[in-house]
C-alpha cells in the first residue's frame, strides 16, 4: 500500500504500516530498517541516471494480543514495485504461523491474523515473504525475512506463587522492625507500558504493620506488641499493576505473622501461703510435696529454679527443680519426729534462670511464697537405745550364762509395752536366747573361742499392741579366751644337723603353737627331767617364748647315725598352767656351703635309702642286663614271625635238598623242610590241608595233645625217590658230584613213633619270670614288661 501523505510511508515500492497505525491508534513502531535491492529493468530500458529503486522495505510488523473481534485482525501489507496492479504478481508467505495463524492475500499482499494471540505464550513470529510472477512462477522479488511482534496488553494480574506466607517477629519489638519481604510476579511485558509495574498495599493488618509500596517489606507499626496478649496476626497484602492506577489488575495473599517470646514476664506463685501434711514416718531423701510458680513466657524464658530461704526449713528439707514440669520437688533431709516438733514453715523463692537485660525494668524476675508443713503422728516401731550392741562372754561358760541386755522403747505417746526376740534367720540363733520382756541375752550352750571367736545375732523388738511394727538391732558377742589348750611344738619337718657342727653351736630356734591367745603369758622350754641327760644335744630357753637347740658335741657323721630325737617340754603362762611334750627329729647330713640356713646336699638324699654306692651300681647293672635280654628276646621273636614256609602252594613244588644235621630244632626246622614235598602234588596238597586242621585242633585243645607221627605211604616215597634219581642223572646242568641224603623215616606203624623233632611242641623259654620278682622292687617293672611282650607273641 502506498501512503504518500504520511512521513512514515517513505517508500513507493513497499508496503506501509500507516493503515495499521491509523486503524488502531497505536503508537508508531520503531522506524523500519530499509533493505535496498537493485530492481532489474527489462532489456533495452536503461536508466540514464543509474539510480537504484527501492524494493522490500520492512523490518517488523506489530499485532495486538488478545483480539476477539468478529473479523481477522489486520497486520500489514506486502508490495513490490514490479506489481502493476494487473494481478500478475503473486505474494507468498511462509514461516512460523503461516497459514494457520497468519494469512496473506496473494493478489494484494494484505496480511491478517485469524486467531487471537497471547504474548505471554509467544512474543513474536519469524516469517518469510516472496513475490513471484503468477504466469511464469519466476521470482519477481527475492525471499526476505520479517518479524511480526505481538504487542502486549494488560491482561495478567500480579500473582504470589508461593503464598500464603508465614513470618515471625519478637514481641516488644521497636517500631519499624522488619518482619518479611514479599514479592509478586506479573506475566505482562515489563518493557512496554505499566502493565507489569506493581505497587503493594495492606488490605488487612493495620495498624499493627505497614508495607513499603515498592519493595514489599513488611514492618511493625506499633510498639510493645505483647505475645501474651495476642500472638498471631493475619495480614492481607495486595499487589496492583499499572503502578496502582485505576483500571490496573491486582492480586492478594495472606502473611501469617506470629510474635516470638522474650523473657518479659517474671514467675508468679498463684498463692502466697500453702499448707502441706507430712507424716512423721516419711523416709529421708524421699519427696514429700511439690510446689509450682507460673510464668507466662515460653521455653527457656520460663525456666526457673526454686530454693528455701529460711535456715530452719533448709535444715530439715531440700527442694529441687523438675525442668520438664517446672515444679519444685520438696524432699526430706532429716527424720521427722512428731513428738519433738509438729510443724515447719518454709520460705520458698522461684527465680528465672535466663534474664534479658532489655526488660530488666519489668522485674524483679522472681517471686516468694510460704509453705507450712504439718507433721502427722504415726504409730512407730520401737526404738533401741543404741544403734548396735557389743557383748562378751567367756568360753566354756555353762548354758544360761548372761551375755548382756538390749533395751527398746515405743517412741509414741502411748508408750506401748515392747516384746523382744532373736531373728531366726540370723547367725547364732541356736547359741543364744533372749527374755521376751526384759531383753536379757543368755547362752544356750557352752561356747568354744577356738572354733568361733565372734557371733553376730539380730534382736527384734515389736509392740505388743501392734506386732507388725518391728525394729531390728545388730548384736555382736565376743567369746573371751580361757587357758584350755596346752602349747605344743610343730614337728612336721626334721631339724638339720651339719656333719661339721661344733659343740655349743645353735642348730635352730624353735617356737611353740598355742590355740589360746597371748593373754596366757610367755612360754617356757626345758628338757624332760625324768630322762637321762642327752649327750648329743641340749636346749636353751631364750625367755622370749622361744628356745634354741644346741649341739652338745662335735663329730657327727651321717654314715654312723643319721637321725636323732630330742624330747622337749613347753609350758604356757596361763591359769591354770598347761604343758605338753614334743619330740624333735634331728637329721645329720653334709650341708651346703654358703647357705644362710643349714641345708643338706643332694647326695644326702641318695643315701637316705640305706644303700651304699656299690649296691646302687650293682642294681643299675642288673637293670641294664635285663633290658638287653628283653631286647634280644623281642628281636628273635620278630625274626621268627617273618619267616615263610618253603612250600607255598602245589604249583611251587621243586627239588629242595637241605642238609639237616641238627636235632631239636623244633618249629624252625618244620618251616624249613616239609617231607610232604617228596610226595606227588595231590598228596602234598592233601597233607597240607590235613596239617592245618590238626593245628586248629591243637590250638583248640590248648596244645595239650601231642600230634601223632606223620605217616606216608611207602610206595609214594620210593616212587618219588626213583624219579628224582633219574632226573638227576640226566641233568647236565647240575653240579659235577653226587649228593646223598638220608631220611630218618621208620615207615608206617612204628611202635616207638617218630624220633623227629618236627612234631614237637614249641620249646619253652629257659628264663623263669617268677624268679625276677625276688630280685627286688627295682626289677619288678621290667618283669611285667617282659611278661606282656611274651604274651603278645603267643599265638
Amino acid at each position: 500500500m502506498r501512503a504518500a501523505s504520511s512521513p512514515a510511508c517513505l517508500s513507493p515500492l513497499l508496503l506501509c504500516l500507516c493503515v495499521l497505525q491509523r486503524s488502531f491508534g497505536t503508537p508508531s513502531p520503531p522506524s523500519p530498517t530499509f533493505i535496498h535491492n537493485q530492481t532489474k529493468l527489462p532489456d533495452g530500458d536503461k536508466d540514464s541516471h543509474h539510480r537504484p529503486k527501492r524494493g522490500w522495505i520492512w523490518n517488523q510488523f506489530f499485532v495486538l494480543e488478545e483480539h476477539f473481534g468478529p473479523d481477522a485482525q489486520y497486520v500489514g501489507k506486502l508490495h513490490s514495485n514490479s506489481d502493476k496492479g494487473d494481478g500478475s504478481v503473486q505474494y507468498l508467505l511462509s514461516g512460523e504461523g503461516a497459514g494457520n495463524i497468519f494469512t496473506i492475500n496473494e493478489l494484494t499482499g494484505d496480511i491478517h491474523a485469524k486467531k487471537s494471540l497471547d504474548r505471554e505464550k509467544k512474543s513474536h513470529y519469524v516469517l518469510h515473504a516472496r513475490a513471484v510472477d503468477r504466469f511464469t512462477n519466476r521470482a519477481v522479488e527475492p525471499e526476505s525475512e520479517f518479524i511480526i511482534k505481538v504487542q502486549d496488553v494488560n491482561d495478567n494480574a500480579p500473582k504470589f506463587p508461593d503464598g500464603p506466607f508465614s513470618a515471625s517477629v519478637p514481641e516488644m519489638a521497636d517500631i519499624g522492625t522488619s518482619v518479611f519481604q514479599i514479592t509478586a510476579t506479573d506475566a505482562d511485558d515489563p518493557t512496554y507500558g505499566n502493565s507489569a509495574k506493581i505497587v503493594y498495599s495492606i488490605l488487612q493488618g493495620q495498624p499493627f504493620f505497614t508495607i513499603d509500596p515498592k519493595t514489599g517489606v513488611i514492618r511493625t507499626a506499633l510498639p510493645n506488641m505483647d505475645r501474651e496478649t495476642r500472638e498471631m496476626y493475619s495480614v492481607i497484602i495486595q499487589a496492583k499493576d499499572m503502578a496502582g492506577s485505576v483500571g490496573g489488575l491486582s492480586g492478594s495473599t495472606t502473611v501469617n505473622i506470629s510474635l516470638t517470646d522474650v523473657n518479659d514476664n517474671p514467675p508468679r506463685f498463684p498463692q502466697k501461703n500453702y499448707q502441706l501434711y507430712v507424716p512423721e514416718s516419711s523416709q529421708v531423701g524421699k519427696a514429700v510435696g511439690k510446689i509450682k510458680a507460673n510464668d507466662e513466657d515460653l521455653g527457656v524464658n520460663a525456666e526457673m529454679t526454686y530454693r528455701i530461704t529460711n535456715e530452719e526449713g533448709a535444715a530439715m528439707f531440700s527442694i529441687s527443680t523438675d525442668s520438664d514440669k517446672r515444679e519444685g520437688i520438696i524432699s526430706l533431709r532429716k527424720p521427722l519426729d512428731y513428738e519433738k516438733k509438729k510443724a515447719y514453715s518454709l520460705n520458698i523463692e522461684g527465680v528465672n534462670t535466663h534474664l534479658d537485660p532489655r526488660f530488666s525494668y519489668l522485674g524483679p524476675f522472681k517471686d516468694t511464697t510460704t509453705l507450712k508443713l504439718i507433721i502427722g503422728d504415726v504409730d512407730e516401731a520401737p526404738v533401741f537405745t543404741m544403734d548396735y550392741y557389743i557383748m562378751d562372754v567367756y568360753e566354756n561358760a555353762p548354758a544360761g550364762t548372761v551375755v548382756g541386755m538390749v533395751t527398746a522403747q515405743d517412741p509414741d505417746s502411748t508408750r506401748s509395752k515392747v516384746r523382744y526376740s532373736i531373728d531366726q534367720n540370723a547367725e547364732g540363733d541356736a547359741l543364744f536366747s533372749i527374755d521376751v520382756d526384759s531383753g536379757l541375752v543368755t547362752t544356750t550352750k557352752s561356747l568354744d573361742r577356738e572354733e568361733v571367736a565372734w557371733h553376730n545375732i539380730t534382736v527384734m523388738a515389736s509392740e505388743i499392741d501392734n506386732p507388725n511394727l518391728v525394729s531390728y538391732v545388730p548384736v555382736t558377742v565376743q567369746v573371751l579366751d580361757v587357758n584350755d589348750n596346752a602349747p605344743y611344738i610343730a614337728t612336721d619337718s626334721a631339724l638339720v644337723v651339719c656333719e661339721g657342727s661344733k659343740a655349743g653351736q645353735v642348730i635352730q630356734t624353735i617356737r611353740t603353737t598355742d590355740k589360746d591367745n597371748f593373754a596366757n603369758g610367755r612360754f617356757t622350754f626345758a628338757l624332760p627331767e625324768d630322762l637321762p641327760v642327752n649327750p648329743n644335744f641340749t636346749l636353751k630357753d631364750n625367755e622370749d617364748s622361744s628356745a634354741s637347740v644346741l649341739v652338745h658335741r662335735q663329730g657327727f657323721s651321717q654314715a654312723e647315725q643319721e637321725l636323732y630325737q630330742l624330747p622337749v617340754v613347753v609350758w604356757d603362762g596361763g591359769e591354770p598352767l598347761l604343758s605338753s611334750t614334743s619330740t624333735l627329729t634331728l637329721r645329720v647330713c653334709p650341708c651346703q656351703r654358703g647357705a644362710r640356713m643349714p641345708v643338706c646336699r643332694a647326695q644326702a638324699f641318695l643315701s637316705s635309702a640305706g644303700l651304699s654306692t656299690g649296691a646302687l651300681i650293682a642294681i643299675l647293672l642288673c637293670v641294664l642286663i635285663l633290658l638287653a635280654i628283653v631286647v634280644l628276646f623281642v628281636t628273635l621273636r620278630s625274626k621268627k614271625s617273618k619267616k615263610e614256609p618253603l612250600i607255598i602252594s602245589a604249583e611251587d613244588i621243586r627239588e629242595n635238598v637241605v642238609t639237616y644235621d641238627d636235632e631239636g630244632g623244633g618249629e624252625e626246622d618244620t618251616e624249613a623242610f616239609d617231607i610232604a614235598a617228596l610226595r606227588n602234588p595231590a598228596a602234598a596238597e592233601e597233607m597240607r590241608i590235613r596239617k592245618d586242621r590238626q593245628s586248629e585242633v591243637w590250638r583248640a585243645m590248648g596244645n595239650e595233645a601231642i600230634s601223632p607221627a606223620l605217616t606216608l605211604p611207602d610206595e609214594d616215597i620210593h616212587e618219588v625217590i626213583k624219579l628224582k634219581v633219574v632226573d638227576a642223572d640226566w641233568d647236565t646242568s647240575g653240579p659235577p658230584y653226587d649228593s646223598l641224603q638220608t631220611y630218618a623215616y621208620e615207615g608206617r606203624g612204628s611202635p616207638s613213633g617218630s624220633i623227629s623233632s618236627l612234631d614237637l611242641p614249641e620249646p619253652q623259654s629257659e628264663l623263669d619270670l617268677s624268679e625276677v620278682d625276688n630280685w627286688g622292687p627295682e626289677v619288678q617293672i621290667l618283669s611285667k614288661v617282659f611278661q606282656e611282650k611274651s604274651q603278645q607273641h603267643v599265638p
